[in-house]
């Protein structure tokens, strides 16, 4: 209207329903864009050009904020840093959400408002978004590791099993075992029956911050490996490196096979007999897996894909031995207690400390260098792992404490039956048959097949000395004369007590009369 119809600022005004300051100033920027542009020549001026023929805007970069001063922005940042730190602390589920830093700020005495408030919180987090770097793999390089969790029915009890998963991140390779506790000896075995099972190991094992990889921090970012992934590295000769805190998506493969894997095994079937078959079942499902193939691999399926890596490797060696050591004392029980749970040794290291090595499935004594005890581990509170054989010494002392002994209680059906039928008021000789068959390494059905061969001959007693008797001949029988002596001893031995019981009447009768 200015240039090409020669009308006036007041006109223009009128006509567009704007301010003439504003119409004059527009007119004047146009005015100074096109004589700028006049004078550039053949070059081309892109933001000159567009600025020319675009609506006019609104310079709002040097508007300052009314309401968010450097005061409130400190404040803002402040609560802000205080979410991020109780993160890292685990504490996720007590950050403050933008409603409760408005509320503190109001309550601090800030005159501002919600939508301000979450406009700035927007602000500043936008400006520490990252970018995310697509990486490719070389063979043999990368294996990723993490600890799931599945909730099954193993054995009839309903509980929570920690599920050990390794992801390689060449072919997306799985392996998963379930376990009773997230420990390091745990951690330890999971790695050992994995490196078994694909014959060899990468490279590089990568891991989140863990508490079974992470012992602790150098200062701010440094992170110190535990023990045993310390001796597990040096075993099997890979290296490792730990991920960012709260940074999942750097060890992305092993991260969406932990619920890949727990959705594809256990939304079908979550009850099993032992745990044992529950890792057969999870092993067969892992091997399923493997062999589909890959659309984004050229279809090629995960274990071909292991095949190629194969070659870079590093060597198989012998399955690592997972155990720690601890040394424990002897309580008066003559047992040793590890996480809440009793192990007995024998009775003559009561007071004494000794050396446990602790697996993850059994748990083995030690004492100046030698074996003297060895137990299935146990998980449960206040368990009791007794072998009857290690109170052997303190049962000759204390033969009647036998029956109701916890030891007596633990001890084989077969070892009962023996006592109930054979032994009942006699602890003292069935101590005796104990000890013999711990001294001998004697078993059970051993001693039950002497047994047999007495019934035969003398079924109306049975005694220790008979049974070390035919087991130190075994391939022979009482004879006769054995049979008819054994036969008057015991005559004897009943002569004698009816005497005595005749004599004692005499006696008193004899006070009677006087």
């Amino acid at each position: 209207m200015k240039f090409r119809e020669g009308a006036s600022i007041r006109a223009i005004a009128k006509e567009v329903g704007a301010d003439r300051k504003t119409v004059r100033k527009y007119i004047r920027q146009y005015e100074q864009q096109r004589q700028q542009l006049m004078q550039i020549g053949d070059v081309q001026p892109t933001e000159l050009i567009e600025s020319i023929v675009q609506p006019p805007k609104y310079d709002t970069s040097k508007r300052k904020p009314i309401k968010v001063t450097d005061e409130v922005l400190e404040r803002i940042k402040y609560y802000l840093n205080e979410n991020q730190s109780k993160r890292l602390k685990g504490q996720s589920k007590q950050i403050m959400k933008k409603i409760d830093i408005f509320e503190a700020l109001k309550e601090e005495g800030f005159n501002i408002g919600y939508t301000t408030v979450c406009q700035t919180i927007s602000k500043i987090l936008s400006q520490s978004k990252e970018a995310f770097i697509r990486e490719s793999y070389a063979p043999g390089d990368i294996c990723e590791f993490d600890w799931g969790e599945v909730k099954l029915c193993i054995g009839g009890v309903n509980r929570k099993y920690p599920m050990a998963v390794f992801t390689t991140a060449y072919g997306n390779y799985r392996y998963a075992r379930l376990f009773v506790k997230q420990k390091s000896e745990f951690f330890q075995e999971a790695h050992a029956y994995f490196f078994k099972s694909i014959h060899g190991n990468h490279m590089t094992m990568v891991y989140d911050n863990m508490k079974v990889a992470v012992k602790g921090f150098v200062g701010r970012n440094e992170k110190q490996p535990t023990d045993a992934l310390l001796q597990l590295s040096i075993y099997y000769g890979f290296q490792f490196r730990f991920c960012n805190a709260y940074r999942g998506n750097e060890k992305g493969h092993v991260e969406r096979s932990v619920e890949y894997i727990r959705r594809k095994a256990f939304a079908i079937k979550d009850t099993f007999d032992s745990l044992d078959d529950a890792n057969r079942y999870l092993e067969d499902i892992c091997n399923r897996l493997n062999d589909k193939p890959q659309p984004l691999k050229n279809n090629k399926t995960a274990k071909e894909l292991l095949e190629e890596e194969r070659p870079y490797l590093l060597p198989d060696v012998p399955m690592f031995e997972c155990s720690k050591l601890e040394n424990l004392r002897v309580d008066k029980y003559s047992t040793v207690m590890f996480e809440s749970c009793h192990y007995s040794v024998p009775d003559w290291y009561v007071g004494k400390i000794i050396l446990a090595k602790i697996y993850p499935s059994k748990i083995i004594f030690m004492s100046e260098g030698e074996k003297i005890a060895e137990h299935p581990r146990r998980f449960g509170f206040n368990e009791w792992n007794i072998d009857i054989y290690h109170y052997i010494r303190t049962l000759k002392k204390k033969p009647g404490a036998l029956p109701n002994s916890t030891a007596f209680a633990q001890v084989s059906k077969q070892i009962k039956n023996i006592y109930q039928c054979y032994y009942t008021r006699k602890e003292r000789d069935f101590v005796e048959l104990l000890q013999y068959m711990k001294e001998k390494n004697k078993s059970v059905n051993e001693i039950l097949e002497v047994i047999d061969k007495l019934l035969k001959i003398c079924p109306k007693e049975i005694s220790t000395s008979k049974i070390i008797l035919l087991c130190e001949n075994k391939n022979q029988v009482l004879t006769k004369s054995q049979q008819e002596n054994e036969i008057s001893q015991k005559a004897k031995e009943h002569l004698k007590i009816y005497g005595n019981l005749i004599s004692g009447i005499k006696d008193r009768q004899g006070v009677a009369l006087s």
